[in-house]
């Protein structure tokens, strides 16, 4: 004879049955791209990264006004002037408003250059929204809004210190920051073009095209990176202004990238041509562009996306390079390759070592691309346990 149950053990066990069944449920009817949401949300490092990234491109979409100067403005008489950190607490006690401390300059008796105390006496508050050195919001909007800044226009605070030239440091940072983003989404997207209709082509159809088309790319691999840079970036005319000489550097980067893509498409056509689904598309009628386009490659975009997330540092760190030896975007432009050239001279950074905070801003950006192609990478096969 079997044990009963008791009333309240049955009832408290079925809804749990139930939401195991509906979520049992709830995954047989998913599509991939759900599967792959759910299971990028599990790689924690992923996410984190993607807070990093939006949060540097919301700089890039909005850093005029979120800089609170010109990053181009100048006074040499605070040149290599240090950071001036908020602070919200003095001797007298805690204050709501954040302030920074004034500069004392003075010049050193026996090198004569210029040294900075922090002069505590003098206390600066920080407003938001205040109104300063004019500007033009993406290149339509005439307005001299910034998100913070001295409630005198002519004062000046460095809240990660100044350069040579007295300019100020996160101003430049983060005008930099378009450039230095952006540079990779383009480079990125030029050689996806390139990689997947070349790649596609050499793996569709095969024998000559494929063995051409498969040497150049072995020819192009096997130059050296640094010197193929040089002579690409010397073929640039120096006349040029800086926007064209953005989208020639970009068109560089993209003409050495695209070979490592166009190699791993053409495996997956090798494999894919032969499917049944594609000698369907075949019998259907559907032309071979057709066939490339819509129905071999949505069956590995999933990999594709990820191996494109991970490839943007590469090309930020290539853009980042060419800048800090001089070949790739140069002054008035602004990047934070331009910006690491103040670092070369090693007595200017023990100066001022300050000078290398727009390295720590390309070592995050790498970080983050990178944790969030790993997420995909993981997300892009959401049945592998």
């Amino acid at each position: 004879m079997e044990a009963a149950v008791p009333e309240r053990e049955t009832l408290s066990a079925a809804p749990e049955h139930g939401v195991g069944v509906r979520e049992e449920e709830r995954i047989y009817v998913a599509s991939q791209w759900q599967l792959m949401w759910w299971r990028f949300r599990k790689h924690k490092m992923a996410l984190v990264g993607v807070v990093v990234l939006v949060i540097l491109y919301f700089i890039t979409l909005t850093w005029e006004f979120l800089a609170p100067y010109d990053p181009h403005r100048y006074d040499v008489k605070y040149a290599y002037a240090p950071p001036q950190l908020p602070h919200f607490f003095d001797e007298e006690g805690f204050h709501l408003r954040p302030f920074v401390y004034g500069l004392k300059p003075s010049r050193d008796p026996e090198t004569l250059r210029m040294v900075f105390e922090i002069d505590k006496s003098k206390r600066l508050p920080l407003y938001f929204f205040v109104h300063g050195d004019p500007y033009k919001f993406w290149g339509i909007w005439e307005t001299d809004l910034h998100l913070f800044g001295l409630e005198n226009n002519d004062q000046v605070v460095f809240i990660l210190g100044a350069d040579r030239l007295g300019r100020d440091v996160l101003s430049r940072i983060l005008a930099g920051t378009r450039i230095s983003t952006t540079i990779g989404l383009v480079g990125v997207t030029v050689s996806f073009l390139l990689g997947i209709l070349i790649g596609g082509i050499s793996g569709y159809y095969g024998g000559t095209v494929d063995t051409v088309i498969q040497r150049i790319i072995e020819f192009i691999r096997s130059m050296p990176t640094i010197p193929l840079w040089l002579a690409l970036s010397a073929a640039v005319p120096k006349e040029w202004p800086p926007v064209r000489v953005y989208f020639a550097i970009t068109v560089i980067l993209s003409l050495i990238g695209w070979t490592w893509l166009a190699r791993t498409v053409r495996g997956r056509f090798l494999a894919l041509r032969e499917e049944d689904f594609v000698m369907a598309a075949r019998l259907a009628g559907s032309s071979e562009m057709r066939i490339i386009w819509r129905h071999m490659v949505p069956s590995f975009l999933s990999y594709i996306i990820a191996a494109i997330t991970l490839a943007i540092p590469n090309m930020i760190l290539s853009e980042t390079s060419l800048s800090f030896l001089g070949l790739g975007i140069r002054p008035p432009a602004i990047s934070w390759g331009v910006l690491l050239q103040e670092a070369q001279n090693l007595r200017a950074v023990a100066m001022a070592p300050w000078l290398l905070i727009p390295g720590l801003f390309v070592v995050v950006t790498v970080l983050a691309f990178n944790f969030v192609g790993d997420g995909l990478r993981d997300a892009a096969d959401p049945y592998a346990r």
